[in-house]
């Protein structure tokens, strides 16, 4: 039988891969994550909340390695970031180290409180932009 963490998962997963993401990703206004498929080696696309400082993008991961664009990171950590309309070009690095519910404070408040709500495995993730 499935963990409450196991089921929270599925269901929070399958609600964003069909229906929330989906919708996100049209939306102008929206940061997107775009990551190189590890195994279809297509571009990715990920609606996702974080935050632009200087030239480095930061975002917590609901679900670390657990997550498919963080597995995606792991294979090739070449990225693009689009924040409002323009997109960055960098690399990806996971900071296990890092304290994420620390690193949410810093973080847009609608998504933080979001991810804190659902998340089950948090991962910090830097982003060092090129462009």
């Amino acid at each position: 039988m499935p963990s409450n963490r196991d089921l929270k998962f599925r269901v929070v997963t399958a609600l964003q891969r069909w229906v929330a993401n989906p919708i996100s990703r049209r939306l102008p206004f929206q940061t997107l994550l775009e990551t190189t498929g590890r195994k279809s080696g297509l571009p990715r696309r990920t609606p996702v909340g974080g935050c632009l400082l200087g030239q480095e993008f930061w975002i917590v991961s609901e679900y670390g390695e657990k997550s498919q664009y963080v597995r995606n990171i792991q294979a090739d950590p070449k990225v693009r970031v689009r924040v409002g309309r323009r997109w960055h070009h960098g690399t990806a690095h996971l900071l296990r180290e890092d304290d994420p519910r620390v690193r949410l404070e810093s973080l847009p408040r609608m998504n933080s409180a979001a991810v804190r709500a659902v998340g089950t495995n948090l991962l910090t993730v830097r982003i060092d932009l090129t462009d």
